[in-house]
């Protein structure tokens, strides 16, 4: 793997100064900072693949740090060290996570041998988790937010069960990582996890993709065939896109679903399964049965448990933690230098609105990695259209936002118009609730539309 890089977090400037230069000599990346909370702050801005962290700390000392790194989306290898350890401290950190136990004074040889089996152990593990993910897909779900807490803990709730899940969320949010996890944490895990993008294939051979069909059954069908139903026997079948399906093939889906049977296409047999089914939409599906364009008793059937998977606009926060997940992963795939993202770049990140979420910013991400040289990527290297948001407003503190305006009082007044325009869009031009997200009372917001040109549509 790419040269390794190291945090070493200790209050004492002489061990900092002088363990730093011994690994720094061995080709590691270094730096040192003096205190727990140093340390967590630092982890979240920059991602490392060793840290070497003292017990006896300033604040909040070693042992709660390494609790904390532990529960990072990904937390590095610890090494902890100490000149007043005992068996039962070392038990202890253990337990936590850490990976190894050291005592001050510290032996050269002992350090650097120890540090080069933590960092062989993360180049495993992460050869380890791509093998994984190029067989069977990511199924990670990052992010610290509510919303993200609030779906894992769905997850956990919902995975152990047999119910039937219809995830609903914007195109690119991840909804089938959520998928992948819900059958990862199943009984099922060890059978099939079949996919069908019910989008993706043409109408006249969806019935074929997924009930099978058997040869001569129509032109082109040239020998028997097993439908995805068939392949995920057992397993999980995950209907993406479903509110794409046609009518038709939605009553035969609905009869799998009441009798686990179903017959494939020309034969006169019917094939009995035992599959989980969990579907995925960016579609309304209420608004779709209004329209006649998908069946009320399917609905029900599907959407036994429903998931949400919010966009990335509405957990901003988790951008940090998703953008440094991505870039250690690109930089793995392409055997490059991990790259750390500025803090006015992430800063940049958060205030764009990510029209195509979670798979917009991963594509972004990779394009960084390849194309910028250097260690850092900075806000200079972030592609123009991000100086601007999702509605097209400029984003404040940009070069953009500064725009045509003379004087400062002009510029706010333009993007607090903005601001406001913008929320009271989101709420359906509901004065009451723009009020409520902008965190101000119903009259105050009055006044200031008023000032600034806006006419109340719906109060």
């Amino acid at each position: 793997m790419p040269c390794a890089s190291i945090l070493i977090v200790d209050d004492e400037p002489g061990i900092q100064e002088s363990l730093g230069g011994v690994l720094r000599d061995e080709g590691y990346r270094v730096e040192s900072v003096d205190s727990g909370e140093a340390c967590l702050e630092r982890l979240r801005k920059a991602a490392f693949d060793v840290v070497l962290l003292d017990i006896w700390l300033p604040g909040i000392d070693g042992l709660e740090t390494l609790e904390k790194i532990r529960a990072l989306p990904t937390p590095p290898v610890v090494i902890m060290i100490s000149g007043h350890g005992s068996i039962e401290t070392a038990v202890r950190a253990t337990k936590l996570g850490a990976f190894d136990f050291i005592e001050k004074p510290l032996a050269l040889e002992k350090t650097l041998l120890t540090v080069k089996h933590a960092v062989e152990q993360l180049r495993l593990a992460v050869q380890n988790r791509l093998l994984e993910e190029a067989v069977h897909g990511p199924s990670r779900i990052i992010g610290d937010s509510v919303p993200m807490k609030a779906l894992r803990q769905q997850l956990a709730l919902a995975a152990p069960t047999h119910g039937r899940v219809l995830i609903y969320g914007e195109s690119g949010t991840g909804k089938e990582l959520v998928a992948r996890a819900l059958h990862r944490m199943s009984p099922r895990a060890g059978q099939p996890f079949v996919e069908v993008n019910c989008a993706a294939i043409p109408e006249e051979l969806i019935e074929s993709e997924l009930f099978g069909h058997v040869k001569g059954s129509f032109t082109g069908a040239v020998a028997d065939k097993v439908g995805k139903f068939e392949q995920a026997d057992g397993g999980t079948l995950f209907l993406d896109e479903v509110g794409d399906m046609s009518l038709r093939t939605q009553s035969k889906v609905l009869r799998v679903l009441e009798e686990q049977r179903f017959t494939p296409v020309g034969s006169g047999h019917d094939l009995s399964v035992d599959v989980r089914v969990i579907s995925a939409t960016n579609k309304h599906l209420e608004d779709e049965i209004l329209k006649g364009n998908f069946r009320e008793d399917l609905f029900y059937r599907l959407n036994v448990i429903p998931f949400y998977v919010p966009a990335l606009r509405e957990h901003p926060e988790d951008i940090p933690a998703l953008t440094r997940y991505f870039a250690e992963e690109f930089a793995r795939i392409y055997g490059r230098r991990p790259k750390q993202f500025t803090e006015s770049a992430l800063e940049l990140l958060m205030q764009y609105r990510w029209p195509g979420n979670v798979r917009e910013l991963k594509n972004l991400v990779e394009r960084l990695v390849i194309m910028v040289p250097g260690d850092r990527i900075e806000r200079r290297h972030l592609p123009a259209h991000l100086l601007r948001d999702g509605t097209g407003t400029a984003v404040p503190g940009s070069a953009v936002s500064a725009g045509p305006f003379t004087s400062l009082y002009d510029a706010r007044s333009a993007y607090e118009r903005n601001l406001i325009l913008r929320k009271l869009e989101e709420n359906q031009g509901n004065v009451s609730r723009t009020a409520e997200a902008l965190g101000l009372e119903r009259s105050h917001l009055y006044r200031k539309m008023k000032t600034l040109g806006i006419s109340p549509q719906n109060g």
